[in-house]
């Protein structure tokens, strides 16, 4: 993992970065910039080494489509790590399936979690994750995702935004950006911009 921890001895909040799939917590490190210094950043790497490089969080039968046992170890795997923290508040932001393996975070223990921002991924739907009317009822949610992704299923998309809007009740702040598949410029300062309001 890589690590930013505050220079002075009063931390704020602890951001806890998750990387897509067939990379490794480098591709998501810099975005920690867009958080003040007094966060302590953790960019963590997936459990699962991927045959075509890089790292993955779950194994999935298609885009989108986690395989309930393996994103259950998934879960385990980060809730174990963050156990072993000394940190009070937890945001956690990912990207594609960080993202997804993010809403799966927080959909198993709602309350555990300051904030969760997803970008350019999907909640994990059909997982064996429980997400009924009002399970992130409070929850600080911001989700972006590109008008031009040509990754992440469309009707996953669809079905996310509509879940985190209304049924959800969680408090979601939803973006769409003209861009494929990667965080936008605009993106990094809505999520900065929601991240500030909230803390």
């Amino acid at each position: 993992m890589l690590w930013r921890r505050p220079a002075r001895a009063k931390r704020g909040p602890f951001v806890v970065l998750l990387h897509g799939h067939g990379v490794d917590e480098r591709d998501i490190f810099p975005l920690g910039e867009i958080f003040p210094h007094d966060a302590t950043i953790a960019a963590l790497r997936g459990p699962i080494a991927d045959a075509e490089g890089g790292f993955r969080w779950f194994a999935h039968h298609a885009v989108g489509r986690p395989l309930a046992e393996s994103l259950a170890d998934g879960i385990a795997y980060v809730e174990a790590w963050l156990g072993a923290q000394d940190a009070r508040s937890v945001w956690l932001v990912g990207f594609s399936g960080g993202a997804q393996m993010a809403g799966a975070l927080l959909a198993s223990s709602p309350q555990r979690y300051a904030g969760v921002a997803m970008l350019h991924g999907t909640l994990p739907f059909d997982a064996g994750i429980p997400l009924d009317a009002g399970r992130l009822a409070g929850c600080n949610v911001f989700y972006g995702y590109g008008d031009a992704d040509d990754v992440i299923p469309r009707a996953l998309v669809n079905r996310s935004r509509a879940y985190l809007s209304a049924e959800s009740g969680a408090h979601a702040e939803i973006h769409g950006y003209r861009a494929a598949h990667g965080i936008a410029a605009a993106e990094e300062r809505d999520v900065a911009r929601w991240y500030a309001a909230l803390t």
